[in-house]
């Protein structure tokens, strides 16, 4: 275990803090999820459960692997309970006045003043958060990819107030315990991946919402030319409309690039609540018990109630 770090919490248990939990447990390591209420953790619990399930069923668990992992965790809907926690993992919705007021409350509640509070932001400053504690010293990015169990990297983003001895814990922690690799960014919105992603996706929303071709031709037309395994489009799907929106806004609001802002049609699809993959139809339509559906053929899928 990285320099006994044996104890870990995550905050929310949606599709990332899920995976983060699950990763942790799988590593041994005994983890809390917190989330708002006992619905919502029981609900999260279900989630990881399901994950494990799945990788067993695909051979890449085996089944008391699994059934212990899902023992070393403990699902709450009490902040309080993360208490005693070495590292905190914030990984609720991408909104900044939610993540700085979790860092303030986790500031008040976790009681080892040289624990990590660490965040899943996408694209929001480390530094404004780490500003929300008394201990800014001790606050760190780590950045997940979705799947979080699959996906092998870590965004490790330091504030101008993150410590050297932070750094080098969690990437101790990022590499060693949880067998992923590492990347080091600076405190920018997007920071190395999603700095060079958003754009591309932003560009398929725009050629889609243009006519110049279907969703279903732009992503072929990038997984079968470009060798990519998702095109554009069903990645954003996977990503979550809500989220690409999200990350697009923070960089638009720190670059003031037009690249980056997020399209009149993507904001439609927001508010309609076609999000992706979660919702159950994006760009593309899904079986959300079996995965991808039917593509949606034409331009751009109305935006509209389901």
């Amino acid at each position: 275990m990285s320099a006994g770090i044996s104890r870990v919490g995550v905050v929310g248990g949606g599709q990332m803090g899920a995976g983060i939990a699950e990763v942790c447990a799988r590593s041994g390591l005994d983890t809390v999820v917190c989330e708002v209420d006992a619905i919502a953790a029981r609900a999260a619990r279900d989630r990881v459960a399901a994950s494990l399930d799945r990788a067993v069923g695909r051979g890449k668990l085996e089944r008391a692997a699994a059934d212990e992992a899902l023992n070393r965790l403990v699902f709450s809907g009490d902040l309080g309970d993360l208490a005693d926690r070495q590292l905190v993992v914030e990984a609720v919705v991408e909104n900044r006045d939610a993540k700085t007021e979790v860092f303030a409350a986790l500031d008040k509640i976790v009681e080892d003043p040289a624990a990590v509070l660490a965040t899943n932001t996408s694209s929001l400053p480390v530094t404004r958060l780490g500003m929300a504690t008394a201990r800014a010293d001790r606050v760190v990015g780590l950045h997940f990819f979705n799947p979080v169990p699959v996906l092998p990297l870590v965004e490790v983003v330091t504030s101008l107030h993150t410590s050297a001895g932070t750094t080098a814990l969690v990437e101790e922690f990022a590499t060693r315990t949880l067998g992923k690799t590492v990347v080091r960014s600076q405190d920018r919105a997007g920071f190395v991946v999603n700095a060079l992603l958003i754009p591309y996706l932003l560009s398929a929303v725009r050629m889609a919402e243009s006519g110049f071709a279907t969703a279903a031709g732009i992503d072929a037309a990038m997984e079968l030319g470009c060798a990519h395994p998702l095109g554009p489009l069903g990645l954003a799907d996977l990503i979550g409309l809500d989220t690409v929106a999200a990350i697009a806004e923070s960089l638009y609001d720190e670059f003031r690039e037009p690249l980056y802002a997020p399209s009149p049609l993507l904001q439609r699809m927001v508010q309609a609540g076609l999000l992706g993959r979660k919702s159950g139809r994006g760009f593309h339509t899904y079986d959300q018990g079996r995965g991808p559906g039917p593509r949606v053929e034409g331009p751009a899928p109305s935006p509209g109630p389901r």
